[in-house]
This record gives structure tokens, C-alpha cells and sequence, in this order.
């Protein structure tokens, strides 16, 4: 909290707060549940980001304490989900169901990964998914290699290595295609 205190004055000029992302916060329920608390005794605008995998009792704990939840959505089909992620989508699916229906303003996000998230078909189911929940707006995540140095200087293999992010041209496509079809606020970023 000291380190957050710092910055205090940031947030209250730029409307911002404190993010807890990762990773997944909820992976360390009882540290992010009394950091968010502490923010927001401290009267700070609090959000996680989350893939959504994770016992929805922590969720339920926490989300007492958070204004904001920006949703990874990355495959509707289970299969492909857990070949890609090494989990299956269902718990991940009801959780985001539950966090709507308690009314905790929700972001839905979709990584746009090349030959991974972004066909037609997933995009179009998401995008479906996402019409039946409490969202604010979606935003579409263009992959990008930032993170293959951290896996070198770890000593992992990098598995998307040589993979392309998508053009201008696919993203604005995909923007389009979401907001019109589905009537739902896009925005290219996050």
C-alpha cells in the first residue's frame, strides 16, 4: 500500500485506480482480496483482470471490493480451449455469467491471436457469449510478441515464436464485424 500511496495523486487526476492483473490475481485470493480492501478504504478505484479460472468463492469474496472487472474471453469451444490454454472453458464460462448477473461492471476481452482465437466462427460466438452478459464494452487484444525476451531470459520456450500479430486491416474488421452484428461497444486495445 505504501507503493501504491506514492501514485495516489495520478489516480485522482487521471480518474484511474489500482489493476490487479498477473498472471491471475485470484491465484493468491486471500492477498488480492486484502490489497483490493485496503484500496478501497484508501478510496481508490480498484479493478482485476481475469482469465475467469478460478474458484468462484474467491470471486464472490473479492468482488466486494472491486469496481471494475476487465473478462479474458479466448475460446468458446472447450475443446480448443484447453488444447490452447490447458484448461476447458466451462468453469470460466459460468464464472463471467455470475460476475454479470451480480452487476459488477465487466470489460470482456478478446485476444486476437493469429491462427489461435481469430477465426470467424469463435470471434462470432464470443461476440454472441458476450451479448448475453452485463458488459460495458468489449475490447479486442492484438497479439503481440512483447513477452517472448521475458521467456528467453527464463529459459522457456517461447511457443508463438515467428507468429505475426494481426494487421490494422483484420482488427478493424473484426471491430466491425462485432459491433454490427452483435450491437456491442468495440474498441481495438485495451
Amino acid at each position: 500500500m505504501n507503493e501504491i500511496a506514492k501514485d495516489k495523486i495520478f489516480y485522482e487526476n487521471s480518474g484511474g485506480g489500482v489493476t490487479l492483473s498477473g498472471g491471475e490475481p485470484l491465484m493468491q485470493p486471500k492477498f488480492t482480496m486484502s490489497l483490493l480492501a485496503e484500496c478501497r478504504n484508501a478510496g481508490l478505484h480498484t479493478a482485476i483482470e481475469t482469465t475467469g479460472f478460478a474458484p468462484f468463492d474467491s470471486f464472490k469474496r473479492i468482488l466486494k471490493f472491486v469496481d471494475l472487472v476487465l473478462f479474458d474471453m479466448k475460446h468458446m469451444d472447450s475443446r480448443l480451449h484447453k488444447k490452447f490454454t490447458g484448461v476447458p472453458n466451462r468453469v470460466i464460462i459460468r464464472t463471467a455469467e455470475r460476475i454479470s448477473d451480480l452487476k459488477v461492471p465487466l470489460i470482456a476481452r478478446i485476444p486476437v491471436i493469429p491462427g489461435y482465437t481469430d477465426s470467424d466462427s469463435n470471434l462470432e460466438r464470443t461476440a454472441r457469449f458476450i451479448g448475453t452478459l452485463n458488459v460495458g464494452e468489449v475490447h479486442l487484444l492484438p497479439y503481440h510478441s512483447f513477452g517472448s525476451s521475458k521467456y528467453r531470459r527464463l529459459g522457456r520456450e517461447y511457443k508463438l515464436s515467428g507468429l505475426q500479430p494481426p494487421d490494422k486491416n483484420r482488427m478493424q474488421e473484426i471491430k466491425r464485424i462485432i459491433e454490427s452484428d452483435f450491437d456491442l461497444n468495440v474498441r481495438i486495445g485495451g
